[in-house]
């Protein structure tokens, strides 16, 4: 038995290193447990960073295939898609080797197996050639994240049928992707293949893309995508997959009922979204109270139902976002060091990777609607941004929604250019409980995106300069 440590963190994920980090930076004594041969998580392996890397390469890609001669730039770019993998699996390594390095720094200790629960300071790791040892600690993390939610009648083989693990590793760009699930990681790796030559489908159950989004931002951004090629089959269900000779044929059908169809595919991917990852990790045994969804139930210091035993990221409630987890892990930390560790769930940033880019914080129009909060809504379109206008990126907009009687900003939603950067102004106001008036009367440089959030916000009062 090795031990005691004050902290053992199973999984190091954006949570549960982070997690790590900090409370050795608290004076604890600090192990993690990993299953992975590298240090992330799905985040930094198989998901955040290698989509992002795809993304970049492939809208470089786009731009000079479709933009660049409008600026007078003449080029004929060649895809060499071997080559941007390697991109993409160079870009991977220097992120999770730079984990490793930042837990060795912070002196942690890393058992490379499978973590199991054994008692309330008690886990067992189980390494890969079998051998176990039991480690004692004082606090345990659990910090395993989520894994790829199967669709019953399709089998994923990470070929021809693949998750997005197998989208993000194509060896050749497919003719036909068929995508289910409007989702962000349906249409992020939906649109890295649209640019790369790809006729892409998106099946989607719901009569909507982006569920949970705003909805004025989910319609504009499909037609933004049907103008990039894609094309959406809304309000049907997929009932089956098979393999053909020369692809994938899947059988789909209206969600309200009617007459199946078949499409045939080169590549089928499944994005219905993630489910935690709890199994195998001896929960039941230990005392550890699940939710109705699988997930592992928590208090408002994210304990879980054994005094001890804790748990944060994609495993409990909430979006499963990697910086969510990530402000989780620190605020579980400084809890276990008798500190006010605090998330505040109202402000977390949702960025969808596409071009353009897609953002939120706050809630919606459809969130304030459904609980009676009456609101203010100021809207302002890049078209009438400089920037955006002399970069020929115009689509999309800014949307604040603020309270009607205190003025305190409720919501920000953003389509448009860089979109993702811009939003992270909209969480710090909120933040601090600032009002549309004070991100008004803020000064921002000109000519930059960051004028039309402005513009949004004095759209509010009906005072908008520039349009």
């Amino acid at each position: 038995m090795s031990g005691p440590y004050d902290l053992i963190v199973i999984g190091t994920g954006p949570g549960g290193y982070v997690c790590a980090i900090r409370a050795s930076q608290l004076g604890m004594k600090v192990a993690v447990v990993e299953r992975r041969n590298t240090h992330g998580g799905t985040c930094l392996n198989v998901g955040c960073i290698p989509s992002k890397a795809l993304l970049h390469a492939s809208e470089a890609f786009d731009e000079a295939n479709r933009h660049f001669a409008v600026m007078g730039i003449e080029v004929s770019p060649k895809l060499d898609l071997a080559k941007m993998q390697a991109f993409k699996a160079e870009g991977i390594k220097g992120n999770v080797d730079g984990v490793g390095f930042l837990l060795k720094k912070n002196k942690i200790d890393h058992y490379h197996g499978t973590g199991k629960i054994l008692a309330a300071d008690k886990v067992s790791v189980t390494f890969i050639n079998g051998e176990t040892k039991t480690l004692e600690a004082r606090h345990v993390v659990i910090a395993t994240g989520s894994g790829v939610a199967q669709l019953p009648g399709v089998k994923i083989d990470e070929t021809t049928i693949v998750s997005s693990t197998g989208a993000l590793d194509l060896k050749a760009v497919p003719k036909k992707l068929l995508v289910i699930g409007a989702g962000v990681i349906g249409l992020e790796l939906g649109s890295v293949w649209r640019r790369l030559g790809a006729e892409v489908t998106v099946v989607e159950y719901l009569d909507r893309i982006l569920p949970g989004m705003d909805g004025d931002v989910a319609k504009s951004f499909q037609r933004i995508l049907e103008k990039q090629g894609f094309v959406f089959r809304l309000g049907h269900k997929v009932t089956g997959a098979a393999q053909t000779g020369d692809g994938v044929s899947v059988t789909i059908e209206p969600a309200a009922g009617g007459a199946a169809e078949s499409l045939g595919a080169d590549v089928v991917l499944v994005a219905i979204g993630r489910t935690p990852y709890t199994d195998g990790l001896g929960l039941a045994e230990a005392g550890i109270a699940l939710d109705a969804k699988r997930r592992i139930a928590v208090d408002s210091h994210f304990q879980t139902s054994v005094t001890g035993v804790y748990a944060i990221g994609d495993v409990i409630a909430g979006p499963m976002l990697a910086h969510k987890a990530e402000d989780e892990g620190m605020a579980v930390a400084e809890i276990i060091a008798g500190q006010a560790g605090h998330v505040n769930y109202d402000v977390i940033p949702g960025v969808i990777y596409t071009q353009p880019e897609v953002a939120s914080v706050g809630k919606t129009e459809e969130d304030l609607k459904a609980v009676g909060i009456a609101y203010k809504s100021g809207k302002f379109p890049f078209s009438a941004n400089g920037r955006a206008k002399v970069n020929r990126t115009t689509d999309g907009f800014v949307k604040v929604l603020a309270d009607a009687t205190t003025d305190r900003i409720l919501g920000v939603h953003i389509i448009g250019p860089s979109a993702g950067e811009l939003i992270a102004e909209a969480a710090v106001i909120m933040e601090f409980g600032g009002s549309a008036e004070d991100l008004a009367r803020t000064c921002h440089a000109h000519p930059t995106l960051t004028e039309a959030v402005k513009e949004a916000a004095l759209s509010v009062a009906k005072r908008a300069i520039h349009m």
